[in-house]
């Protein structure tokens, strides 16, 4: 098998090989450090690789190999050091739940890939790591926070990856690079032991993969509650890969085409939009464009995120201090999580216990929506990816609060849904044609029925496929 012949299976091909003894488990990870090689110069995805521990024919995804973001999990032994210098050398003690049902599944885990220092960003550009570059195009961002995880599938590396999503970390880097990024339902896969409670629930785990079945294959082996838990919720009795394929009925779909914070679509984004409603409507579902009000003003939900997430990063940063013996200024951490941090320190548990309330008025907003429809169509994000750079221009000067509403201004369809723990899932089913970029359109649904989603993704990648579309950078290019 060639690096060509191997990234044109998805994770579940090259699973099937391996059971059928056409290729072993070592010689798929050694096609994958063969990948790493070609092309992670190029857009600078893995930050370490190594060779795996790999045993044949064991789990539903044996000899798989696959990719984990440095962020949210660990392995024994390994480093984790959450893209900034003050965790730099950090090295996991133990496995986390996660990575314990990564490894019972039989993935081949062979490194870590690039993400945001602390993850607090929604492109992948931090100065320990540098910028993870966008394998269509390279000038431009691979998204974030789980940049690396999406710009290493998109290339081919391997066909599935490890990713995680506090505000759309899953969703924009799969929007960005051209892939199927599903964000689970609050309590659907473990945080455990470690995190649990990742910005007061909004932080789940999962992955980024080039197929529908990938990503819900992903699911069932690592759904289901670990001891301890803040937040559980069952899965179908048949599981998800059993969802993709199956028809999902005539679904209400509402269109919703203008962001929460009234930002403007670029022209091919609405367009990509309006398509995919007009082929939702040829496939018999009913499209209605709808209103989505979120129950509190942009601003409110804004400021709320902000507290959440810098009084989290207070814990964070005070914890790898602790563990490095480094000290917190800005030699290790770069300027707006040292403004995070110190918006955090100054909050007050009133403003917290306020911003829980938000929490839960917005998530009572959204399952309200769905008694009206089955689905809410959005585009993933407002704009097509950016130069590198662009960002990060003028985040020095911020403060706690303006930095979030940067990252949320850049990404206003996605982080609603973590805020009321909702599935949502994009699919790569636009093109830019005037700049040979990926469009991603989200696809959300109320909580728990991530199986709706995945009958209606499945039918879309059938009526849209996009699993023959190559970027710039790909392994199998000579």
């Amino acid at each position: 098998m060639n690096l060509n012949e191997y990234a044109a299976y998805d994770a579940i091909g090259l699973a099937r090989l391996v059971a059928n003894s056409e290729v072993t488990a070592a010689e798929l990870a050694d096609l994958a450090i063969k990948a790493v090689q070609r092309v992670n110069p190029q857009i600078n995805a893995v930050i370490e690789h190594w060779t795996p521990t790999v045993t044949e024919g064991t789990g539903p995804l044996a000899g798989v190999p696959f990719l984990i973001k440095d962020l949210a999990i660990t392995s024994a032994g390994r480093r984790v050091e959450l893209g900034s210098r003050l965790a730099q050398g950090l090295v996991a003690e133990s496995d986390s739940f996660l990575m314990q049902r990564f490894n019972a599944a039989g993935l081949a885990t062979l490194g870590r890939t690039t993400t945001p220092e602390m993850a607090f960003s929604t492109e992948t550009e931090s100065a320990l790591q540098g910028p993870t570059r966008n394998p269509w195009d390279t000038r431009r961002s691979a998204g974030g926070s789980s940049g690396g995880s999406g710009a290493a599938v998109a290339a081919g590396i391997v066909p599935i990856a490890h990713a995680t999503d506090a505000a759309g970390s899953i969703r924009v880097p799969a929007a960005f690079n051209g892939l199927v990024g599903l964000k689970p339902t609050r309590g659907r896969t473990s945080n455990g032991p470690a995190l649990d409670e990742v910005f007061a629930g909004f932080g789940v785990q999962l992955g980024l993969s080039r197929t529908v079945r990938d990503s819900a294959a992903l699911m069932d082996v690592v759904q289901g509650y670990s001891p301890g838990d803040p937040y559980y919720t069952a899965a179908p009795a048949e599981g998800f890969l059993a969802q993709v394929g199956r028809d999902p009925g005539r679904l209400r779909i509402g269109l919703l085409d203008t962001p929460w914070n009234g930002a403007a679509l670029d022209s091919e984004i609405a367009e990509a939009t309006q398509t995919v409603a007009r082929e939702l409507e040829t496939l018999g579902h009913h499209v209605e464009r709808v209103k989505a009000p979120l129950g509190t003003s942009w601003e409110s939900f804004v400021e709320a995120n902000a507290h959440i997430w810098c009084a989290t990063l207070v814990r964070w940063i005070d914890g790898l201090s602790a563990a490095t013996q480094r000290p917190i200024d800005l030699s290790t951490l770069e300027p707006v999580t040292l403004a995070c941090y110190a918006y955090g320190q100054h909050a007050r548990a009133t403003a917290f216990a306020g911003a829980l309330e938000v929490r839960n008025l917005i998530a009572r907003s959204v399952a309200g929506w769905f008694d009206d429809f089955d689905v809410l169509l959005t585009p993933t994000l407002p704009r097509l990816p950016q130069a590198i750079g662009t960002y990060s221009v003028g985040a020095a000067a911020m403060d706690g609060l303006q930095w979030t509403a940067r990252v949320f201004e850049h990404s206003p369809f996605t982080p609603v849904f973590n805020v009321a723990g909702t599935p949502a899932i994009s699919l790569p089913l636009g093109m830019s044609h005037a700049q040979g970029l990926p469009i991603g359109l989200q696809f959300a649904a109320r909580f728990g029925a991530e199986e709706v989603l995945l009958r209606l993704a499945g039918q879309l990648e059938q009526a849209l496929p996009w699993n023959q579309r190559r970027p710039e950078v790909w392994v199998g290019n000579a």
